[in-house]
């Protein structure tokens, strides 16, 4: 809960209303529950079909009043209905620089295994919006750091983690005043 962590501060104008996880173990739900945010297992297996899972889904949403949704670790495709529910208002991290190294399966050591394999110089986290595809809406915020010439997946993931802990709660805060504005297909940071 390293978001948790960078928002708690009473002067910040983001907080967490939810955590809402499909895997019922995750330690998301765990840690969020020790700071007394609400966490929720909810699960399309717990559902008769996708429908009835997305309606319980955005009714979850609702009734927390979420107004932006923050994904960390997801890796399933959002349904359209809740991408048109929630649009330019859901938002991911992404621990490469994309529009590289992103798409369908890369995720986690896939990821850094694939930038390392690449020779790229440079990797790093983005925030971007989530839209019908993996990793494809507008970038919000990108991160670099350096790939080194004996960097494992493991240890490119601890640096790239590092950024990811910095650059989400940046992202999450410009939302949260308002500093976030999307015009013609653009994304616009307001100072």
């Amino acid at each position: 809960m390293a978001l948790y962590n960078a928002i708690k501060d009473e002067a910040d104008k983001a907080r967490i209303a939810v955590v809402i996880s499909n895997n019922s173990d995750a330690g998301a739900l765990a840690v969020a529950r020790s700071f007394h945010v609400p966490a929720i297992h909810l699960s399309q297996k717990q559902y008769l079909s996708n429908s009835e899972f997305v309606e319980a889904l955005l009714r979850t949403l609702e009734s927390f009043q979420v107004t932006l949704i923050v994904l960390a670790g997801y890796m399933k495709k959002i349904d359209p209905r809740i991408i048109g529910r929630y649009k330019n208002r859901i938002i991911n991290i992404h621990p490469a620089l994309l529009p590289a190294f992103g798409g369908q399966g890369m995720y986690g050591h896939h990821v850094h295994e694939a930038v390392i394999a690449s020779g790229a110089k440079i990797s790093g986290a983005t925030v971007h919006i989530v839209d019908e595809e993996f990793d494809h809406g507008k970038i919000i915020l990108q991160e670099s750091v350096p790939v080194e010439p004996d960097d494992t997946p493991g240890t490119l993931a601890e640096r790239v983690l590092k950024v990811e802990h910095t650059v989400l709660p940046r992202a999450v805060r410009l939302f949260a005043e308002n500093k976030i504005e999307i015009r013609n297909g653009e994304v616009h940071i307001l100072s």
